[in-house]
């Protein structure tokens, strides 16, 4: 069976700021990665945009649209799944669910990606991780459509919000993506509709960097990781040996 990975993301950028480098470190490896962006985040996500002379929500959607394609080639995507279902707050309904269950079971993911479980600045990131983990449990259900293929047990993890502290969000994975940072860079790039977070997301990559260094070995011959990403885990991980 194909390697694959899916990415669940509140607004057309949150997969390239906080997983960026996952999705472009996998395809690397193999993997063929789905990300699903639940909206373009175009009323809430979108504050350059909205600037501009005569500027409208379509036309802001139609921006967004542009950049997310882009960052998801920058990065490898090999599905870039648009549900457009509005945001601040995301429209999440029973149909919304049903279709994200339906990609569950079409990619049978070996991880999922998606967002902290609290996030007091922005709740569409939490609505968006509550729905993931609602699809993933229907879609393990053998009497949700029946005759169609189960999802497994994937791995979910938790990638970084904005605001960690507040967020109660704490990273247990640290993932080295220095060979992928300047596909992720590029990725960033892409959106310029939120500028102001380049660089910031850079110096979270360099952050994280330094942790894993640590965290791999530290002054006794730690791995030279530049940059990185962090994740936390939601289900025990089954291991043979430690």
């Amino acid at each position: 069976m194909d390697k694959t990975g899916l990415v669940v993301s509140a607004h057309a950028a949150d997969f390239v700021w906080r997983a960026g480098g996952a999705i472009a470190l996998h395809a690397e490896r193999g993997y063929r990665m789905t990300v699903v962006c639940l909206s373009y985040g175009e009323r809430g996500e979108s504050a350059k945009l909205w600037k501009n002379e005569g500027m409208t929500l379509e036309k802001v959607k139609v921006a967004r649209k542009a950049e997310a394609e882009a960052a998801a080639e920058a990065l490898g995507v090999a599905d870039l799944v648009l549900f457009d279902i509005g945001d601040y707050p995301l429209n999440i309904d029973a149909a919304a669910i049903d279709r994200l269950v339906d990609v569950f079971r079409q990619v049978q993911p070996s991880f999922v990606l998606s967002h902290s479980l609290d996030d007091p600045y922005n709740t569409d990131h939490p609505a968006a991780t509550r729905m993931t983990l609602d699809a993933r449990m229907i879609a393990q259900a053998w009497g949700h459509k029946p005759g169609e293929k189960v999802l497994g047990a994937p791995q979910m993890y938790l990638f970084e919000p904005h605001q960690t502290e507040q967020c109660g969000w704490k990273p247990d994975t640290i993932l080295d993506i220095t060979d992928v940072w300047e596909k992720k860079r590029a990725a960033i790039e892409c959106m310029e509709g939120q500028e102001h977070l380049w660089d910031y997301y850079t110096n979270v990559a360099e952050n994280r960097g330094n942790q894993f260094r640590r965290n791999s070995g530290g002054q006794a011959g730690g791995r030279p990781a530049r940059y990185a990403e962090g994740f936390q885990s939601i289900f025990p991980r089954t291991v043979d040996e430690l």
